[in-house]
């Protein structure tokens, strides 16, 4: 018999097992991917037996929670399954408070859970995604953009002293260098050889790099004064640093706050590079504003 704690605990560990299953299932069924189809049914699988594995205890059924439910399906059709998931996992810290207290009462349950969280870890890496075997493109010209253009909108800030003229030759230099850039992925894939597809990783990265910069200089776009411009733009380089950042990490299993900080450092060292250039070319070439 359990104690009220405990059986509290049970129901909520219920709750989040056939939350999880019906969105396992449900992205199971919007899968054109037959792969992950199959994949995303057996994770479903296995948290109906998660939570028959409660129900035992309980002696109860319970409703999902579709607010979760809705969020999750949501996020996964928007940015990928892989990231939806993950994220979701991630968001079990709570329940692994609970299961501790619940193993406190039911010493097997925390062992039985382990193992089959890590079958499911197992088939989630499974899960064949486009997105996920072009991201070194995505970040290739995302990382670009952001050092390349940041600088250089830096640089001419302090020297052109006009958001329209900065606002034109940033975006002459932006579109000219993605172009470039996605060039050159197309290449370096094409000559590796290997599953990737160049034309897709020309996309990918010049896709990402063209986003990038009409962000970058959206402020001198909208705005009237270029020192305010260019603090809106470093505060949107680390926009883009942040969701990208938190993205890939999420997705890949990678670390996120070194990674995070090392990319805003190399930013914002070369914004303020570029712009004391600027300053030394402005002051030699005895330009007025």
């Amino acid at each position: 018999m359990l104690d009220e704690e405990t059986r509290k605990a049970v129901f909520i560990a219920q709750r989040n097992e056939i939350t999880e299953r019906f969105v396992y299932e449900k992205l199971s069924k919007s899968s054109k991917n037959i792969n992950n189809r199959q994949i995303l049914k057996k994770i479903s699988e296995d948290e109906q037996k998660h939570y028959d594995f409660w129900r035992m205890y309980t002696k109860e059924d319970v409703k999902p929670n579709n607010a979760k439910i809705w969020f999750y399906s949501l996020i996964s059709m928007l940015f990928g399954i892989t990231f939806g998931m993950k994220l979701m996992e991630r968001g079990e810290e709570k329940a692994q408070v609970i299961y501790d207290k619940i193993s406190r009462v039911l010493p097997d349950a925390k062992a039985i859970v382990k193992d089959e969280d890590e079958h499911e870890a197992k088939l989630l890496k499974l899960i064949d995604e486009e997105r996920l075997r072009y991201v070194g493109s995505i970040v290739l010209g995302m990382n670009d953009a952001l050092v390349e253009l940041t600088g250089t909108l830096a640089g001419l800030t302090l020297a052109l002293q006009s958001t329209c003229l900065i606002a034109m030759a940033g975006l002459i230099t932006g579109i000219a260098a993605s172009l470039s850039m996605a060039t050159s992925e197309y290449l370096s894939t094409k000559s590796e050889g290997g599953e990737k597809d160049p034309i897709k990783a020309l996309i990918y990265t010049g896709c990402a790099y063209v986003f990038t910069v009409f962000f970058l200089i959206l402020p001198y776009l909208v705005l009237d004064n270029f020192y305010v411009c260019l603090a809106s733009t470093i505060f949107n380089a680390i926009v883009v640093i942040f969701v990208f950042t938190f993205y890939v990490s999420v997705a890949k299993d990678l670390p996120f706050r070194k990674r995070f900080f090392e990319m805003v450092a190399i930013s914002l060292g070369i914004a303020a590079l570029s712009f004391g250039i600027g300053f030394i070319i402005r002051s030699f070439l005895n330009v007025e504003a």
